[in-house]
């Protein structure tokens, strides 16, 4: 890439779940947007669409009405993200979100509200609000414990239908298990390569031939999450018509193919609706600009490209996404060293108990925002009029044990981009005067260029980010 210097309404940074979904809504609503970012959090996820299962916390009740449960929340965590947006937002972001998906060829079921049981590979049920279709039947088998024949493959790791009759199996006793060879494979297993395999409708019909002898009374039929990448329903469909009996896939351990098949979706999807992606480049420096925007270098270990951006949303993610690191003494936000909530002393990161039910306070780090999403530094107030914050990054939440990972990023993506672009209407920001020098471009380390004289005289937009970075090193201590 050249250095060149392009123009956008709206940066995202973060390629996981809550940056795409952030890019997918911008651009809905007609927003130029460039999206920057490495491989998120969205690899690894198992298809599945969480809104919120378990509150609170501490008993580990699971609900199955997941709106309840967030008014639940709501007033017993008045802090959560969840408890800054209201219901029917909510919900209109989860359509919207699933329905790009169903343009993409990989369309959703569930209930308006109702959390769904979806069976997984170590034999428990998970509770979603969204699973892909080709999941679907399976939750139909679960929860009618009908006769039922679980297939793996001779060679494939990760994944055992034996473990999952051994679990599930107690009160389920039409449970069947099948190990079989992949047809025509002599190599070592791969979802990936078996996945591209069955596209191929001579191979589907020698796995059926080879299934079908064993369906006995079995009215539905389970396999790994491998039937197809892009075609999955396809593939899936298909072989319910060779095998005359309602064939489902298994989410299996992460990294898994679902989760690649959700990036496929979103890297086939988002370039024609002129989402300008940055695959694999990180924002290295920021600089905020007297109109209000901000001008950003992007590259993996050097500056490669500049650009300008009039709005910002932070979708970076925590510590597997690299938006939070963790020093010796302290979390810090990455890019723009944003204050952070965090507790106050590196031993009071996790309890002493590993499996303490009430969880660990680390898990509930990341910034802290107004109604907008606005991060806001250490007196409350929103650190840059324009800057929005979405996804795991935010604090008061632990999404993992609450269950409601892709919830949180993809409603909290849409509030954000909603506020980006109440923040982009010509009389929503005064832009600042401009100072006599132009600022130098501020590294992610929050600290000025070296051997830079410029670097001092900062317009006032910079001055006020730089000197609410500065505070930020003195961390929110938890309350």
């Amino acid at each position: 890439m050249s250095r060149d210097k392009t123009t956008f309404d709206l940066m995202v940074m973060g390629a996981g779940m809550a940056g795409m979904a952030a890019a997918l809504f911008a651009s809905n609503r007609g927003l130029s947007v460039a999206l920057a970012g490495s491989v998120g959090g969205i690899d690894f996820s198992t298809g599945l669409i969480d809104l919120l299962a378990v509150h609170p916390l501490e008993e580990g009740r699971v609900w199955d009405d997941p709106w309840a449960c967030i008014e639940a929340l709501r007033e017993h965590s008045p802090q959560h993200p969840y408890a800054r947006l209201d219901s029917g937002t909510m919900a209109r972001a989860m359509d919207e979100f699933c329905a790009f998906l169903g343009d993409m060829g990989m369309p959703m079921e569930g209930h308006a509200r109702k959390n769904t049981r979806i069976l997984t590979a170590m034999g428990t049920a998970k509770h979603t609000f969204r699973a892909p279709r080709s999941m679907w039947a399976g939750a139909e088998a679960l929860s009618g414990k009908a006769p039922c024949l679980l297939v793996d493959f001779q060679g494939l790791k990760g994944f055992s239908a034996v473990q999952i009759r051994e679990v599930a199996g107690a009160d389920w006793p039409g449970l069947r298990t099948l190990r079989v060879p992949f047809p025509g494979w002599k190599e070592e297993l791969y979802p990936e390569h078996m996945a591209t395999a069955l596209h191929e409708p001579a191979l589907r019909r020698a796995l059926a031939d080879t299934v079908r002898p064993h369906l006995a009374e079995a009215r539905f039929v389970g396999f790994p999450a491998l039937l197809g990448r892009e075609q999955a329903e396809v593939v899936r469909a298909d072989l319910e018509t060779l095998l005359g009996a309602r064939v489902f896939e298994i989410p299996t351990l992460p990294p898994s193919l679902a989760g690649s098949r959700l990036r496929a979706a979103f890297d086939r999807g988002l370039p024609g609706r002129g989402v300008h992606l940055y695959s694999q480049r990180m924002v290295l420096s920021q600089q905020p600009l007297p109109d209000g925007g901000f001008r950003l270098g992007l590259g993996k270990e050097r500056i490669e490209t500049t650009i300008q951006a009039k709005a910002v949303i932070l979708a970076t993610g925590r510590f597997f996404g690299k938006g939070l690191v963790a020093d010796r003494g302290r979390v810090r936000e990455a890019v723009f060293d944003l204050p952070l909530y965090q507790p106050g002393k590196r031993d009071s990161w996790h309890s002493p108990e590993f499996y303490d039910p009430r969880g660990h306070e680390l898990n509930n780090t990341g910034v802290e925002t107004d109604n907008a999403l606005r991060p806001l530094n250490d007196h409350g107030k929103a650190v840059h009029p324009r800057l929005f914050a979405a996804g795991s990054i935010l604090a008061h939440q632990d999404w993992m044990r609450q269950k409601c990972g892709a919830g949180l990023a993809i409603t909290t993506a849409f509030q954000a981009v909603a506020s980006a672009r109440e923040a982009l209407k010509p009389t929503a920001v005064k832009p600042a005067p401009p100072s006599r020098a132009t600022p130098e471009e501020i590294p992610t380390d929050g600290t000025a260029p070296h051997g830079s004289e410029s670097s001092q005289s900062l317009n006032s937009h910079s001055f006020l980010i730089q000197s609410q970075i500065i505070s930020a090193r003195t961390n929110r201590s938890g309350k």
